[in-house]
């Protein structure tokens, strides 16, 4: 959806105006480079801790890369297409044939390889610590106000916190410190990302808005899309009313003005005039 829909979901051309195919060429590149960089760091002797320090460095640097090349919904997603690759790649070439051939060994009579049991298990640990923030940026396209790359930053780094303490507590002891480190960091994300208060300017008319819509909007958001490949409205928010669009009030104020995400890539061409209209209009009491 997401190489079919270039123009759509990947790319902004206010962060960098790239070409569909040169956006495609980057998304999969990235992924496979991310991927290579992974394994030969896995097998370097960096002892747990180390390895742990350098992953993470390197995680804020390709959350940070990535949303200066792609929209935040394609940045996102392909920050998780990058732990989903390293996990399924972990689980299909190193966890289960290390233990197809330690298998054999004992069904054979011989000792297994130890070094199959060492690799199983770090790859296994790293899997466990990966799977929180895959599964946030799969549904992080439904919550553009955390589309920035230290908050991506920071849920990462407190899922991987909230798992560890799901690990200790299945050993046994699990200090709630370490759980509460996690809920704090998801916390002050949240803070930081919600939106600002401001004072809304000259009035607008709800004639104004509809103007604004009409010309931004409802080629997408109408009964009948015009969109070409639309056949219905996305999500099904339709804007081609004002009745609609007065019920559509704060999502409307979220998708273009709090996050810009909407119109996708700004395919439409809203400008900053437009949303700062939007904007008054929703803040008028």
């Amino acid at each position: 959806m997401y190489y079919a829909n270039a123009e759509i979901y990947l790319i902004d051309p206010s962060v960098m105006p790239l070409s569909k195919w040169a956006a495609i060429g980057i998304g999969v590149g990235f992924v496979v480079v991310s991927y290579s960089i992974y394994e030969g760091l896995c097998r370097t002797p960096l002892n747990d801790a180390a390895l742990s320090v350098v992953l993470l460095v390197l995680l804020a640097l390709a959350a940070w890369g990535l949303t200066r090349v792609f929209s935040g919904r394609g940045a996102f997603i392909h920050y998780g297409a990058m732990l989903g690759t390293i996990m399924v790649a972990n689980v299909a070439h190193v966890i289960m044939p290390g233990q197809r051939r330690m298998v054999r060994a004992m069904s054979e009579g011989r000792a297994p390889d130890a070094k199959d049991a060492a690799m199983g298990k770090q790859r296994g640990v790293h899997n466990t610590y990966f799977t929180l923030p895959a599964v946030f940026t799969m549904i992080s396209g439904h919550y553009p106000m955390t589309w920035h790359w230290l908050a991506l930053v920071a849920l990462t780094l407190a899922d991987a916190l909230i798992r560890v303490w799901f690990v200790m507590r299945h050993k046994g002891r699990a200090p709630i410190g370490v759980l509460l480190a996690g809920i704090a960091l998801i916390g002050i994300t949240a803070w930081l990302v919600k939106p600002k208060t401001e004072e809304a300017g000259p009035p607008v008319s709800l004639d104004e808005v509809k103007r604004v819509i009409d010309v931004r909007c409802v080629s997408c958001h109408a009964e009948k899309p015009a969109f070409q490949g639309l056949v219905e409205a996305p999500k099904g928010v339709k804007l081609d009313t004002v009745e609609r669009i007065r019920a559509q009030r704060a999502q409307i104020h979220q998708q273009t003005v709090l996050s810009r995400a909407m119109p996708p890539g700004n395919l439409t061409g809203m400008s900053d005039v437009e949303r700062d209209l939007l904007d008054r209009w929703v803040r008028m009491k």
